[in-house]
């Protein structure tokens, strides 16, 4: 609760003071300024970073990225399978929580700001959006049961630009209340996607939080969001998703505790727990079969 209440005081402290600056005990190196962050909608709970992460850290994802890149998924409503989809022509990679001190260190600045813990948040997935390519609008909180049994619901999610874009890209919430601070801004600079709602325009190291449940652990249907079509230039993100619960919690040690093919570590690695959770980790009914390795069991 202690971190909930810093976490609104450096929101709202930052609207008012220039220089404020805090840290927390246990990550040295990840001190958040709240002057560097703005109000972008309460409805839903919208926040921009600016200069979150360095060129260094930006370039550093992309490059582990390149050689991995594959179609990106979405999941079925229904069955929580994930399956490919014209709603999202992304492609895109995991990158593991302790893949190096620069990845690390960008978990740590994540757990600072959004004052949530590291092993609720999923592996970052760095996307690669090409011309024309998009993520139609769709909610970042699950209508199935196969993934909620997983950490439970997708709580907050935190979006990194690696890059900047010439035309397009922006990520709109068609359904937001805006707050009046953003309201009119660079709307002349925006693409006819973007303006169907409230937008953030994609800026090399800038960070957008937003939350997909109310206070009271709610869905919030106004967190509705898109990946507006890039029109000119190539764009680049990282999205880290947060759970209600732990994403890593080893849960126990019985018999379904097993990996039964031997590429199971490997998938692992790639983000295949995520992309592919109902043969990876499968549910309490129907254990997966890599459970193993994805650290569910």
């Amino acid at each position: 609760m202690t971190r909930v209440w810093c976490f609104l005081f450096l929101i709202s402290i930052s609207l008012i003071l220039p220089q404020a600056s805090c840290s927390y005990a246990g990550s040295a190196s990840a001190i958040i300024n709240p002057s560097k962050v703005k109000q972008i909608s309460w409805k839903p709970r919208a926040f921009v970073y600016e200069g979150f992460l360095t060129d260094l850290e930006c370039d550093h994802l992309i490059s582990i990225a390149k050689s991995e890149l594959k179609r990106s998924a979405v999941a079925d409503n229904v069955s929580g399978k994930s399956k490919l989809s014209e709603v999202r022509t992304s492609s895109g990679m995991f990158i593991s929580k302790n893949k190096d001190p620069i990845v690390a260190g960008i978990e740590d600045k994540i757990s600072t700001w959004t004052f949530l813990p590291k092993e609720n948040g999923e592996d970052i997935q760095v996307l690669r959006y090409e011309h024309g390519q998009k993520y139609d609008p769709h909610y970042d909180y699950f209508a199935d049961k196969v993934n909620i049994a997983r950490g439970g619901h997708r709580l907050a999610t935190v979006l990194m630009y690696l890059t900047n874009v010439t035309r397009g890209g922006e990520t709109v919430f068609p359904a937001a209340e805006e707050s009046p601070r953003h309201r009119g801004s660079e709307t002349n600079d925006l693409s006819e996607c973007a303006k169907k709602g409230t937008a953030v325009k994609p800026r090399r190291g800038d960070a957008l939080l937003f939350f997909s449940l109310t206070p009271n652990a709610i869905p919030d249907p106004s967190s509705l969001h898109a990946g507006c079509p890039v029109i000119e230039g190539e764009k680049w993100s990282a999205t880290k998703w947060i759970h209600v619960n732990s994403f890593d919690k080893i849960v126990g040690t019985d018999d379904n505790c097993k990996d039964e093919n031997e590429s199971c570590e490997r998938w692992a690695a790639l983000g295949e727990c995520t992309n592919n959770s109902e043969y990876m980790v499968g549910s309490p009914e129907l254990p997966g079969s890599c459970r193993r390795s994805c650290r569910v069991c």
